[in-house]
């Protein structure tokens, strides 16, 4: 959604983000004493460099799922990543499904083109990616989506990559589409109600995701934002409920579980946005639980291994924020899918990143990183013997576990620049950690 409150992990309510925690402080991000013993030596027998892929591969097992994070929303070197791995997971373990933190209607777009060769990325992405996403029109988000084309062209034999947005911010037309013609095809009878339903919510066809999503935020009355949630709902209800296909071919059963999981998506934005700003807390955890509920939807109705890119806030197990972010997305994750889901934690220890300058800006800027102080887990991993490296913090030895599992400041930025940090506990939130000497900015379009 459009409004630092419902996407930022970095600021609220227009003020600045948290303080670190101190010692002593209770809670899951709470930091604790540092252990007596240097964590290096047993980080350096752990680590593997980040040029080999198939280690991280082999971390990684047979999970169905894998949530890979950042710790900036505007990283070339995060985003390269991602697509780096995505490539090696394809070849190597069979992976079929890239997943982000977008709107589920902008990954519908997206999906048309790298399946079908329908519609311009290019232009997609600058209709889409705007407001809390504008982070993601990048040459590198560019890059992997023609690629996905180009394998899909290449290899017909095999299964068609896919790709999807797990998110709820906008509710772009083509969810709109998906389940009129449903109803025009199976369920005729049921299109007044639907229409009637829909014509108020549905985005004009040239309106713009960033201003959509600030007009419905700031130009509406909760009033007005909770009589979308309800007509919203209602058509969602009215499909899962009375509107199953008028045959028993298993063609009409897919068909109707497409629909409802669309009018399902369209029914998370318009709730999402009607919760009040006093329950703010409340609309995270349901942000969070709508990201998760989608990613698994996929994994079970379509089948292959997804790899999920998002925000280290919203991948990780434990939130560095409970009051405000009581639940992350990975931790519903691995409730709903146990072993099949495994996350993958990014940090790095310098360079340069893209962020706005405070939720009033419109335009982002390029902000330079020091190197990580002592006492942050930055300056402890930019130890390790390997410049970038993955590990495996479920196995990692005794001497590094004790550190992995104490609360220290650690960087994450979200939209807006902060010079502050969370306190995170690296194994207790993550399976998996990917540390970065340096990153510089991603490549915005």
């Amino acid at each position: 959604m459009s409004h630092v409150r419902l996407i930022d992990r970095r600021r609220l309510l227009g003020l600045a983000a948290a303080s670190v925690l101190t010692a002593g402080t209770s809670g899951p991000g709470a930091v604790a004493a540092e252990p007596t013993a240097d964590p290096v030596p047993a980080l350096d027998r752990g680590a593997h460099p980040l040029s080999d892929l198939g280690a991280l591969a082999r971390m990684i097992g047979g999970a169905r799922v894998v949530g890979l994070g950042e710790a900036s929303h505007s990283g070339h070197e995060f985003f390269t990543l991602k697509h780096r791995l995505f490539r090696h997971l394809v070849a190597a373990e069979g992976f079929t499904t890239f997943a982000l933190e977008a709107s589920w209607s902008t990954g519908l777009r997206l999906d048309a083109y790298v399946t079908r060769g329908v519609g311009d990325p290019e232009q997609i992405m600058r209709d889409e990616f705007q407001g809390q996403y504008l982070f993601w029109n990048t040459q590198e988000y560019l890059d992997l989506i023609h690629w996905m084309r180009r394998h899909n062209l290449a290899h017909p034999d095999r299964p068609r990559l896919r790709f999807v947005g797990n998110d709820l911010g906008f509710p772009g037309g083509a969810a709109f589409d998906q389940v009129a013609e449903y109803v025009a095809r199976y369920r005729p009878d049921l299109t007044r109600a639907v229409t009637a339903s829909y014509d108020a919510l549905r985005p004009e066809a040239t309106a713009q995701a960033g201003p959509w999503m600030a007009g419905q935020l700031y130009g509406k009355s909760a009033t007005e934002r909770k009589a979308d949630a309800d007509r919203a709902s209602f058509a969602l209800a009215l499909l899962r409920d009375e509107g199953r296909p008028q045959t028993t071919h298993k063609s009409g059963r897919a068909a109707h579980a497409w629909a409802v999981q669309n009018a399902t998506a369209i029914a998370q934005t318009f709730t999402g946005y009607a919760f009040p700003d006093e329950q703010f807390p409340e609309r995270m955890r349901y942000r969070d639980h709508a990201m998760a509920a989608n990613t698994a939807w996929w994994l079970h109705h379509r089948g292959g291994r997804i790899l999920l890119a998002s925000n280290n806030g919203h991948i990780a197990y434990i939130s560095d924020n409970p009051a405000e972010f009581p639940e992350p997305a990975g931790a519903v994750l691995r409730r709903r899918l146990g072993d099949d889901y495994v996350n993958i934690g990014l940090t790095f220890n310098e360079g340069t990143i893209n962020a706005l300058p405070d939720f009033t800006a419109q335009q982002p800027r390029t902000y330079t990183v020091p190197p990580a102080p002592e006492g942050h887990s930055e300056h402890t991993l930019d130890q390790v013997r390997h410049r970038d490296f993955s590990l495996d913090l479920r196995t990692a030895p005794a001497a590094a576990r004790a550190w992995l599992d104490s609360a220290r400041p650690t960087r994450s930025y979200g939209l807006y620049w902060s010079t502050e940090a969370q306190a995170v506990a690296l194994g207790r939130s993550y399976d998996i950690l990917v540390h970065l000497h340096r990153v510089e900015a991603g490549r915005l379009r």
